[in-house]
């Protein structure tokens, strides 16, 4: 029996953004991560991909619970897009499930990586052949195919490595057209576009060797000379070698003016070294990469200029740059370089230029954070907040990162012990915010910004201090010049001098300044030198130490440019606290829907009045979004502005509480929420991936915000909001966070006045106690919790409250006490009539029963909870019963039993990303093997549950540990009991 034929129809794009045709009409192919499915299949077309495969190449080590459900339900996705008119049930065409995974069969013409591949082979032949025309044709074909880099804007592990590699061969394959084009003397200038991509590519040789080449068939030998010169100094300066030996070669030729160079007829090989052979075909790599190299770096500015001086500095510090390098020149210590100055002066921008300029030197990666240490909203990144952002960076699944802030930091340091990595700490508040986050490393290189001094990091780590004051006259009119022309400036002296006077030469100032110049070009200088003079009058300082740095007069001549809805955004948006904010949101802070919203955010951010920092996220500089504060309170009355403000927590609050439900539809103790204008703009999220992706993107957002839910006296938002984070702070391992989050919940509930309230956020706070073996104020706030319960007469939160205290009864081994709150739970979930809720108390009494030795009778409740939960749906629940089952099996050495138990039971925890319970089970599990008389069987589970608590910074890591080295204290207790 033969296989499909090829799907016809449809046309694939890889070489750019990832795009997709179904004859003439483009495909709308769906959310990101269906996105990354279809590129890894594309990627493998016609080779099977096995699902575990699958699941690597797209989440790496990020793995999301429930992986495989995802999986399909991408794959379905893209079948109905790819597929409408497939019926019901009948086998796909396309993308189809095999044994041996899935394969995806898109027709010979369909997939342009294809039709590159085919055109490079088909170069080969020609210029094997010695058709050079030909060759030339179809190089210029293959690289006519290319839009961007390839699938543009997703990520993932197997389409970032075949990022790098295609972008490898596109560069090779263009050194090697423009060599055929040389060889082949068309009159058209080549040195042009060759000398753009020795700036674009200053370290590839191959490009150094065709300007070269091509200057000197162009009968300009001395420039061709002096090329070989500036590529010689660029590598010793920037990696401190010669140059290659091909490239030594064609200079020695040039000085010989040898004539083979004149009429190409050695230019088979050429100065390039072309590939020699046909290239591989396909365009999957055959491995993923064994670590994460992130890219963290947010866009450089455009047109930077200046700075010269403290660039050479920066560049002094780096290892190996000889005399003159700070700590670190020669190995061993690591290198932090202070970047102090004022607001608006450009650190940001300076390291930000700097690390671009840098990071071939850095091939394991660029790691970037924004600390908010001068932020307008005060609220400064705590130093674990910052390590988190950098651990899931580096690739860590939350289930592998330490609950203790010690561990979070060492298992950071641990990653970037041996690696080559650039870490920039923007923005920092102190020395103390940012000793955490030093690599330990002495091959890493850190470079932090800050308005202080951070005299401490230069005493006691060597940092080495590189102050940064206002521009020179002539760097500042550099500035001017890269955005309006230098014919413009020069035409008009004395204008230009008072706009640079009016900008204080401030980098953020002339940059606002530049943008309108550049947009309205029929307007004098003189006449924009005039405005800004008018704008302001006695001026005052916006957040720095100096008074000539003030920048409010540029900031008033560019708001009044904007439209009146304009302006009113701009106002409103210095409203929130930042750090960033989405579409979305500013239309709830608006009140607009998302569609009138947009023109407006373009508005802002073709003035510079805002940055687009990635799709769909703005934010402001320090100083504007100060300077947006102010003019809400001078222009808005203070009804505007809280209505505002309450808008925009009313779409917070909203959407969060959509994407808690995604995260966990069976989440009992529902709340009601306060009423919320209709117009308010809410996310809505298809499933569980897209809410735990906001909640990542928004948690810095959503913290700050309750923070000003309290500081307006919205106490309800700020209850309510911090019930809505926890399945995402529980699930993620934020802890410390969420001791902050309902300590913060317990204000706004007793501002507001909520008993229902304070009774949750104790029974929240009392839950995140628990997590972090705190059993003293665990036990104080579950029972101030259950007082409130019964005092509101609330019989499934009484129910909740001693559930909490059956966990707390078990961890400190009161197994008696447990027992009486599982039943007390037990009979108020009866009596409210709530299944879910029974099937959760039901295994806690079978687990006590079993705990006290009644395992026959922990069977019988067992059992039926797992009926319940079965009848739920509630497949995250029967994994704490399967559990149970293992556990009361095991005792009654019911071998086989107890393994199905415990093994269902792991199943489950690792779909759901339970890190704790996993390690629970593991440790069970090598228990029943000892017992079982398999030795060998029991220190591998052991041994990967010791894994899991050590990661998790957990105490019981160490008596698991005790096991394994013999120890014959270890485990006794429950080795005993069989």
């Amino acid at each position: 029996m033969t296989g499909p034929e090829p799907f016809t129809g449809l046309r694939f794009q890889l070489l750019g953004p990832l795009r997709a045709w179904r004859g003439t009409t483009e495909l709308d192919l769906g959310q990101m991560q269906q996105r990354v499915v279809l590129a890894v299949l594309l990627l493998h077309a016609d080779s099977p991909v096995g699902r575990d495969q699958l699941v690597d190449a797209v989440w790496g080590w990020a793995v999301p619970a429930r992986a495989a459900n995802l999986l399909q339900r991408h794959v379905s996705g893209l079948r109905r897009v790819l597929e409408p008119d497939r019926p019901p049930r009948a086998p796909s065409g396309l993308l189809a499930w095999t044994e041996a995974g899935y394969l995806l069969t898109p027709g010979p013409a369909q997939l342009d990586v294809r039709t590159f591949d085919g055109l490079i082979e088909q170069a080969h032949t020609a210029r094997a052949e010695g058709d050079r025309a030909k060759t030339s044709e179809a190089l210029h074909a293959a690289l006519d195919l290319w839009h961007g880099r390839l699938c543009e804007g997703l990520t993932g592990p197997l389409v970032d490595a075949e990022r790098d590699r295609l972008a490898e061969r596109r560069l090779s394959v263009l050194e090697e057209r423009i060599e055929v084009d040389l060889s082949l003397g068309d009159d058209f200038d080549l040195v042009g576009e060759i000398h753009r991509l020795t700036v674009e590519h200053p370290l590839r040789e191959g490009f150094h060797g065709l300007l070269m080449l091509a200057l000197h068939r162009a009968g300009r030998q001395a420039e061709a000379l002096e090329a070989f010169r500036r590529a010689r100094r660029l590598l010793r300066d920037e990696l401190g070698i010669e140059p290659g030996q091909r490239l030594r070669r064609l200079h020695a030729r040039i000085l010989a003016d040898d004539p083979g160079l004149d009429t190409g007829a050695d230019s088979h090989r050429g100065p390039t070294a072309a590939p020699e052979g046909h290239a591989p075909r396909g365009t999957a790599g055959t491995g993923l990469p064994t670590t994460v190299a992130p890219a963290q770096l947010p866009h450089p500015v455009a047109g930077f200029v200046g700075r010269e001086e403290a660039i050479a500095r920066l560049d002094s510090f780096l290892p190996g740059a000889g005399e003159g390098a700070g700590p670190g020149g020669d190995g061993g210590t690591v290198v932090i370089t202070a970047i102090g100055g004022t607001a608006g002066v450009g650190k940001t921008t300076l390291a930000v230029h700097w690390a671009h300029r840098v990071r071939d030197r850095f091939p394991d990666g660029q790691l970037y954070v924004n600390l908010r240490g001068f932020d307008p909203s005060g609220t400064a990144m705590h130093p674990a907040e910052a390590i988190r952002g950098f651990l899931d960076a580096l690739g860590v699944p939350a289930k592998r990162i330490p609950v203790d802030p010690q561990g979070q930091i060492g298992l950071y340091r641990s990653l970037l012990a041996n690696r080559r990595m650039l870490v920039v700490l923007d923005n920092a508040q102190d020395a103390d915010q940012v000793r955490p986050l030093l690599p330990g490393s002495p091959d890493c290189f850190s470079v932090i910004t800050s308005r202080s001094l951070l005299t401490g990091l230069v005493v006691t780590e060597g940092a080495q201090p590189v102050g940064l004051g206002l521009m020179s006259g002539t760097e500042a009119g550099n500035v001017l010049a890269r955005r309006i022309g230098t014919r413009r400036l020069a035409a008009e002296p004395d204008a230009m001098r008072d706009i640079i006077a009016s900008c204080a030469r401030l980098p953020l100032a002339l940059a606002i300044v530049g943008a309108r110049a550049a947009t309205h070009p029929q307007l004098p200088l003189a006449a924009v030198a005039k405005e800004l003079h008018a704008a302001g009058g006695t001026l005052d300082l916006l957040g720095g130490d100096d008074e000539s740095t003030d920048v409010r007069r540029v900031f008033s001549w560019s708001y009044q440019r904007l439209t009146r809805p304009a302006a009113r955004l701009f106002r409103l948006l210095g409203l929130h606290p930042g750090p960033d904010i989405s579409l979305f949101a500013v239309a709830g802070l608006a009140g607009l829907p998302v569609g009138r919203v947009r023109p407006l955010l373009r508005e802002l951010t073709d003035s510079h009045l805002l940055t687009e920092t990635t799709a769909g996220r703005y934010a402001f500089h320090d100083l504007l979004r100060i300077y947006a504060g102010e003019l809400a309170l001078a222009h808005d009355t203070p009804d505007d502005r809280a209505a505002a403000i309450g808008r925009m927590l009313d779409h917070c609050l909203l959407s969060a509480y959509r994407a808690s439900r995604c995260l966990s539809p069976h989440r009992d103790e529902p709340i009601t929420l306060i009423s919320a204008e209709e117009t308010v703009a809410v996310e809505e999220f298809a499933d569980h991936d897209e809410a735990l992706s906001w909640f990542l993107a928004e948690h810095a957002v959503l913290l700050a915000l309750q923070q000003q839910a309290l500081s307006s006296e919205l106490h309800a938002h700020a209850w309510q909001l911090a019930w809505t984070l926890r399945p995402y702070l529980d699930r993620g391992g934020h802890w410390h966070d969420s001791v902050r989050v309902y300590r913060r919940a317990l204000q706004g509930a007793l501002g507001a006045g909520s008993t229902q309230g304070r009774a949750v956020s104790h029974g929240c706070l009392a839950y995140a106690y628990l997590r972090l073996s705190q059993y003293e104020e665990a036990a104080t706030h579950i029972r101030q919790a259950l007082d409130l319960y019964e005092a509101l007469g609330d019989p499934l939160g009484q129910a909740h409250a001693h559930r909490t205290l059956t966990w707390l009864g078990d961890l400190q081994g009161r197994y008696e006490e447990a027992l009486d709150h599982a039943w007390r739970a037990l009979a108020l979930f009866e009596a409210a009539g709530h299944p879910s809720g029974q099937a959760r108390a039901l295994n806690s009494v079978g687990w006590f029963c079993s705990r006290l030795g009644r395992h026959e009778e922990a069977l019988g409740h067992c059992e039926r909870a797992l009926r319940l939960h079965e009848e739920a749906g509630d497949r995250f629940d029967q994994a704490d019963t399967w559990d149970t089952l293992g556990h009361a099996h095991h005792r009654l050495h019911h071998y086989e039993q107890a393994a199905a138990g415990y093994e269902r039971a792991l199943a489950i925890y690792r779909e759901t990303g339970d890190r704790y319970n996993q390690a629970d089970t593991l440790c069970s599990l090598g228990d029943l093997h000892q017992a079982a008389g398999d030795p060998r069987a029991a220190r591998a589970k052991w041994r990967r549950a010791a894994v899991l608590l050590e990661e998790l910074g957990h105490r019981e890591a160490a008596e698991v540990r005790a096991r394994l080295s013999g120890d014959p204290e270890a485990g006794s207790q429950e080795n005993a009991a069989t």
